[in-house]
């Protein structure tokens, strides 16, 4: 324990500024625009790998952007973890909200972050998590102290769902063979209070568009006798949800499982002040479903939200027109049992009936994923567990997360293998929000905590 702490603080340094070198390549997958950049961001992450010391490292081309993968094999009859992460970051948008560039990563302190905290787009999701599993490597090796085998998987496509993950994963099996998967894309509690994320979300994302006369018109000629798509869109939206915020799509909760009020206590262990969660959202109230308090809507119960909407004219000053079209991007989280596809197919379905004549809609599906639960019985959790417990000084508590990462059924429908989401960033990073930033605690506490994780996978494992 002491090794990995000396080594940490002697190369503390240098492990930041290889980590903002690797924040200032904007690697936004979803904007063409950034194309060459998420390109060279694989280039970056493949450099890294092989200066930790993968006896094995390449850039796998998919039918999207590429896969880095490596790996280090001691002894084919020792355990194998496979390391998964991804290199490329959200949009950054709306870049006049951040204090800083989101491509010029500083370091500020902050409250919860006096020792400072990485501030850029991608600086906890996911590049500063990932790095940390780079350099946690790099020690064992340096070390002579890696008691398994290791591979990595780190892809360019998580943001916009994980596209060719799949097509990848399904050709590459026995490349991928492993005994855990182990990921850093969720948080913990607290930087006092480790936690273990055993339940994930999934994912239904769509875009709607709705059509009405075939040009733009003059709102005060044909205002009143001619549908308004966006006020028909805003409508449509609102029916979404009922008076106590119940999801109206017919069908949409017949899967939902709904937990026992023995699994609901125990949820309510974990430390949580409504109060402190309002003051750092600068709210005055909560809102939500009724009958579930904040940390079961965010958790165990699915949700519909606009992630966007647009039409018309937004510009300077004035103009007094009726578009003809409207958008909106909607995303919905599901929870374990609830099929993305089936509730996309819902979702379209319903949609498209509560139209008026007077419009046309399209709806457009994006991209989705399952659910996902984890035992907390595993020799992994076990594992995380005791990692955890030495490096923080107390148990990790395990929790489910609000947050989606489509590809973890995946992983175990195709390679059969357990996930152990090690997350070490905070709720209040603002992941995919102006400012997301990773505090250097965290950063170097993660570097830390995970080679812990291999020895006692190990250990556990005999």
């Amino acid at each position: 324990m002491d090794n990995i702490k000396n080594y940490v603080q002697q190369n503390k340094e240098r492990f930041i500024n290889e980590l903002i070198e690797l924040l200032k390549i904007p690697s936004v997958s979803a904007d063409s625009a950034y194309a060459q950049d998420v390109i060279n961001t694989a280039d970056a992450v493949k450099t890294s790998l092989e200066k930790a010391g993968c006896t094995f490292v390449e850039i796998c081309e998919t039918p999207g952007y590429p896969i880095v993968f490596g790996e280090h094999i001691i002894d084919k009859n020792l355990p194998t973890v496979l390391v998964y992460g991804h290199y490329d970051v959200q949009p950054p948008d709306p870049i006049d909200l951040w204090t800083s560039p989101p491509f010029e990563p500083v370091i500020k302190t902050t409250e919860i972050h006096p020792e400072g905290a990485i501030f850029a787009r991608g600086a906890c999701d996911d590049k500063g998590q990932m790095y940390m599993h780079v350099k946690a490597f790099e020690y064992m090796i340096q070390s002579n102290s890696l008691p398994c085998n290791v591979k990595f998987m780190i892809e360019g496509e998580e943001e916009v769902g994980s596209k060719s993950l799949g097509w990848f994963v399904e050709r590459n099996q026995e490349k991928l063979s492993c005994d855990v998967i182990l990921i850093s894309d969720t948080g913990m509690i607290s930087n006092q209070q480790p936690s273990i994320t055993t339940g994930l979300r999934g994912l239904s994302y769509v875009e709607v568009e709705v059509t009405g006369p075939n040009r733009d018109l003059h709102s005060g000629l044909y205002g009143g006798a001619v549908a308004n798509p966006i006020n028909v869109l805003t409508k449509m939206i609102a029916s979404l949800h009922d008076e106590n915020n119940h999801i109206t799509i017919p069908g949409f909760y017949d899967k939902v499982e709904e937990l026992s009020a023995a699994e609901r206590a125990e949820m309510a262990k974990a430390p949580f002040s409504l109060d402190k969660y309002k003051q750092a959202l600068d709210i005055a109230d909560i809102y939500g479903e009724t009958g579930y308090v904040t940390n079961e809507r965010n958790s165990i119960r699915p949700t519909l939200d606009v992630n966007g909407i647009w039409g018309g004219y937004t510009g300077e000053g004035a103009k007094t027109v009726i578009a003809s079209k409207a958008y909106a991007k909607i995303s919905m989280r599901l929870v374990p049992n609830q099929d993305w596809e089936e509730i996309t197919e819902l979702f379209k379905n319903h949609f498209e009936s509560i139209a008026p004549k007077a419009v046309k809609v399209k709806v457009t599906p994006h991209h989705g994923g399952q659910g996902y639960v984890t035992p907390i019985d595993s020799i992994g959790y076990k594992a995380a567990n005791k990692a955890y417990t030495e490096t923080f000084g107390v148990q990790a508590i395990p929790v489910r997360s609000g947050g989606s990462i489509p590809i973890v059924a995946l992983f175990e429908k195709e390679l059969k293998s357990k996930t152990i989401l090690m997350g070490f960033g905070l709720d209040s990073d603002a992941i995919h929000s102006p400012n997301e930033h990773f505090g250097v605690f965290n950063y170097l506490k993660g570097i830390e905590t995970i080679p812990l994780f291999y020895k006692y996978f190990v250990e556990l494992s005999k």
